[in-house]
């Protein structure tokens, strides 16, 4: 991975819906190498998606940080379980408090209870620390 692949990650992530064209410009490439870094990036798994950022306030839905604690010969298990879920939206791993960081989204509070209750029956889980989303700011 060059700069220009850097700079191309620094602006997608700023946003990911700019026009390839737009992208080009800046670097002083063509469309045609800019699509090729891009997807590169994501063959490499480097860009491992795009997505909204949403308002949970808004629209009525209810999310959470969710640390997960776990035995750490389970982690992977319990990883892998993770992804299973379609309201888990984001999965990282993390150093200090939480082994796991997780976004989850439901439709309310109450679903969001009732998924975090099912994460802690998994095989491996020592502790959940889930943080409600009150409002998104950036």
């Amino acid at each position: 991975m060059d700069n220009r692949d850097k700079t191309i990650l620094k602006i997608l992530m700023k946003n990911a819906r700019i026009p390839k064209t737009k992208i080009a410009e800046k670097l002083k490439i063509t469309e045609t190498a800019v699509r090729k870094r891009i997807s590169k990036l994501e063959k490499n798994k480097i860009i491992l998606g795009y997505k909204a950022i949403i308002n949970y306030k808004t629209t009525g839905l209810s999310a959470s940080l969710t640390g997960i604690d776990v035995e750490p010969e389970k982690l992977w298990n319990v990883i892998n379980k993770l992804k299973e879920l379609e309201e888990v939206k984001s999965i990282m791993l993390s150093t200090g408090d939480h082994m796991i960081m997780t976004e989850i989204v439901a439709e309310s509070v109450d679903e969001l209870s009732k998924i975090h209750k099912h994460i802690e029956k998994f095989e491996g889980v020592k502790r959940i620390c889930p943080a409600i989303i009150l409002d998104v700011l950036k």
